[in-house]
């Protein structure tokens, strides 16, 4: 009896295996792996950036699969003013429309002239080899600078300082006061300078950039910075600070001596642009009232310490 009993429970076992066996190919084949998405949205190689002065920026995006050998055959990028109005598809600013291409690199804006210190907000979709449209990307946004002389509202302001400028010299500190009249929504900082600048704000110091605004052939350009300032400023009196250097600009270049290549007076320009909640804008920067002084920094040179 209890031999019997064993070869019974062996032929349920080999019963129940065999079952398993010819019915998981079918739950397998029936396992479809999650569809194509897009992510790693990027305007001109930066997320989100703020300050970009491209009239046709590039975007860039990255595809995700569980499946192999998944490829691109078509995109579309739409463009809004607001989060909700691309959410929605309505008022929309561009849409590229279905465009047949598995390029996902350097996409060129093709819409509207872009507006100096708007936000916009886009997002992408793909389809796959199969012809089969993946959801729509999360959003993401890109925020233009100042595209135009004419939007420059503040004045240029030079350090009223005794100078020997056939030497190094000491870096001048300069200082101005400006009100904060209400709740900030957002607040963006544009700042460039003759010779190099460091950028504070009530005590702290603006962005992590080193050598700003950077080496160009100052007589024909002359690149700016934009930052996003809004957490740095408060209600009432608020101070702004600057501590600048000789650089490139008429500092010691090359292996001769020389000096003052481009100029020989270092100056600043920044412009903040408020925004209030209650929808109020004001510009804020260097002007006349400004102050100026030496510190502890006695000597600043490029190739010299």
């Amino acid at each position: 009896m209890k031999l019997r009993r064993v070869q019974n429970w062996r032929r349920v076992i080999c019963a129940t295996l065999v079952i398993v066996l010819n019915v998981y190919p079918l739950f397998a084949f029936a396992h479809t792996p999650e569809a194509v998405s897009v992510g790693t949205l990027s305007v001109e190689y930066k997320q989100n950036p703020i300050g970009i002065d491209v009239l046709k920026p590039r975007f860039n995006w990255q595809l995700t699969s569980e499946r192999r050998n998944v490829h691109q055959t078509a995109y579309e990028i739409q463009v809004a003013a607001t989060e909700s109005e691309l959410a929605a598809g309505r008022k929309l600013i561009w849409d590229s429309t279905r465009v047949t291409s598995d390029d996902s690199v350097n996409r060129v804006y093709d819409g509207p002239i872009l507006k100096s210190g708007q936000r916009y907000f886009w997002h992408v979709r793909v389809w796959d080899e199969s012809a089969t449209a993946s959801a729509w990307s999360e959003t993401s946004y890109f925020e233009m600078g100042l595209l135009s002389a004419s939007d420059w509202k503040t004045n240029w302001i030079e350090p009223d300082l005794k100078e020997d400028v056939s030497k190094s010299q000491p870096s001048p500190f300069l200082r101005g006061i400006f009100k904060v009249n209400g709740a900030v929504r957002s607040a963006r900082a544009y700042v460039t300078s003759h010779g190099l600048y460091e950028l504070h704000l009530n005590g702290q110091r603006v962005g992590d950039q080193l050598f700003t605004p950077g080496w160009t052939s100052y007589h024909k350009r002359l690149q700016y910075q934009t930052y996003d300032v809004t957490s740095l400023l408060k209600r009432g009196d608020n101070a702004a600070g600057a501590i600048l250097g000789d650089g490139w600009y008429r500092g010691n270049i090359g292996f001769t001596g020389q000096r003052n290549v481009y100029g020989s007076r270092l100056g600043l320009l920044l412009q903040i642009q408020i925004q209030y909640e209650d929808g109020r804008q004001e510009v804020v920067g260097t002007n006349a009232n400004w102050k100026a002084a030496t510190g502890p920094i006695l000597m600043s040179e490029i190739y010299h310490g």
